[in-house]
């Protein structure tokens, strides 16, 4: 099959840019609207999306930042709101973010088990670790966990996931009326893990899915994050700004893919966009400087102290000055460091930074028509710095249109992007592989043995 892009739409119904419940076009109560994250997976769906992708926070206004402008205030539980809309689509995959550093991984593995059987095979876990002090306190902690030491945490929360989805071989289950047998036990094995931050018995009491199990995606790409995506990850969520990090990024991480013994085809790299996009270039030019000038002050200083780390307040600063010195903090260390290269690349002033980042977060903003849209995607895609792309609407419903209407066609034009879903399940429409049950494996090898 010719390699084709691939596509999830990130898609928080308050809109992504810190601005866009106040567009003309953005309902003001979309983040806790569930007719209006209907009408965004509908269209995500028209425009043949692979995955409806949602990230999350367990703090008030994700990660603590409570301007009164913030629309991330408050908003749905992913995998809860994933659950409602599986049923209403039947093509469109759902990957929803969930914390390895605050959740424990039989709840994980139970929940996403259960979207992955409501939706028929179409769920995604985005693997996080959670930083923020002011998280730290909604679960018992007063500070945040060292860095490393949640990357651990994770690693061992992934693995025992995985262990838990395998409870149940494929065909454990024969229901069988007439015998009285409902599963066969041989086929049902206990997890029995014990590590440094877990200890978990098992079974897990939810059957596969249709797809195995969910496609497992994480986002982290400091040096703990690329280890992590490298022995787990099936989908890899990216930030970058430039075409020749995101190929340093994308090689190094196939090259660990390979040395852990790991097909790298079989792990998808997936940069974030966000698209501007206008029947010429002045329209979307207009469209970018609407949505910025809509930017209330207190939320982009906000937005910026969160980026930087927290420590760094720039209240009382001069906001056409230069951002000054921050230094690393436990929290999310590579975007700390991005927001510093875009700042230092642009010699920006504190009020051009945020209004740059205020639509993206650091990930890749074009502002274009949807040829130059395309021409941007191409480029990363045969050149090493992409196998798709999540794309991060500034606001909705009218920017996932204008990309749905507009650069989907253009994507399918040129021969990069699907006409028509491949499969129903969200592993056949990315590509992915079918993952073996070890048990069932194992049994398998030992019969060839014999």
């Amino acid at each position: 099959m010719t390699r084709k892009i691939r596509l999830g739409a990130f898609l928080p119904g308050g809109g992504q840019h810190v601005a866009a419940w106040r567009h003309p076009d953005q309902p003001v109560d979309g983040a806790t609207s569930f007719d209006f994250h209907k009408q965004l997976a509908l269209t995500a769906e028209r425009g043949l999306f692979d995955a409806y992708f949602l990230a999350d926070g367990l703090a008030v206004g994700f990660g603590g930042a409570r301007e009164g402008g913030n629309a991330r205030v408050a908003g749905f539980e992913p995998v809860t709101l994933f659950s409602a809309l599986a049923p209403l689509t039947t093509h469109l995959g759902f990957i929803a973010t969930s914390s390895t550093t605050y959740e424990e991984p039989y709840t994980t593995a139970r929940k996403f088990a259960s979207l992955d059987l409501i939706s028929g095979g179409r769920a995604g876990w985005n693997v996080v670790t959670t930083t923020g002090d002011l998280t730290a306190q909604n679960f018992n902690r007063d500070t945040q966990l060292p860095h490393a030491e949640r990357y651990r945490r994770a690693a061992e929360h992934v693995d025992v996931v995985r262990k838990l989805w395998e409870s149940f071989e494929d065909d454990a289950f024969i229901r069988d009326k007439e015998s009285g047998v409902f599963f066969d036990p041989a086929k049902l094995h206990d997890t029995d893990h014990r590590g440094e931050h877990f200890s978990v018995r098992g079974p897990l009491n939810v059957s596969r899915s249709p797809q195995g199990h969910p496609v497992i995606v994480q986002a982290g790409q400091s040096e703990d994050g690329r280890g992590l995506a490298a022995a787990t990850a099936e989908v890899i969520f990216t930030a970058h700004q430039h075409i020749e990090t995101a190929q340093e990024f994308y090689r190094d991480i196939k090259a660990r893919a390979r040395g852990l013994g790991r097909n790298p085809d079989h792990i998808l790299v997936m940069p974030g966009v966000s698209a501007f996009v206008g029947r010429t270039e002045a329209e979307a030019r207009e469209k970018y400087d609407r949505l910025t000038s809509l930017i209330v002050e207190e939320d982009g200083i906000g937005l910026l102290n969160g980026l930087t780390g927290g420590t760094l307040d720039l209240h009382g600063y001069d906001l056409d000055g230069p951002l000054p010195p921050a230094p690393p903090t436990e929290g999310m260390k590579s975007r700390q460091a991005l927001i510093r290269q875009i700042a230092d690349e642009n010699n920006f002033t504190i009020r051009q930074l945020y209004q740059w980042i205020a639509s993206a977060r650091g990930h890749y903003t074009i502002v274009g028509t949807a040829e130059q849209i395309a021409d941007t995607l191409q480029t990363w895609f045969e050149n090493e710095a992409a196998d798709g792309f999540n794309i991060l609407p500034p606001w909705l419903p009218t920017a996932l249109d204008d990309f749905v209407d507009l650069v989907i066609p253009e994507l399918q034009r040129r021969g990069l992007f699907r006409t028509a879903y491949e499969g129903k399940t969200l592993r056949e429409n990315l590509g992915l592989p079918f993952p073996t049950n070890r048990w069932a494996a194992g049994r398998a090898a030992l019969q060839a043995a014999e």
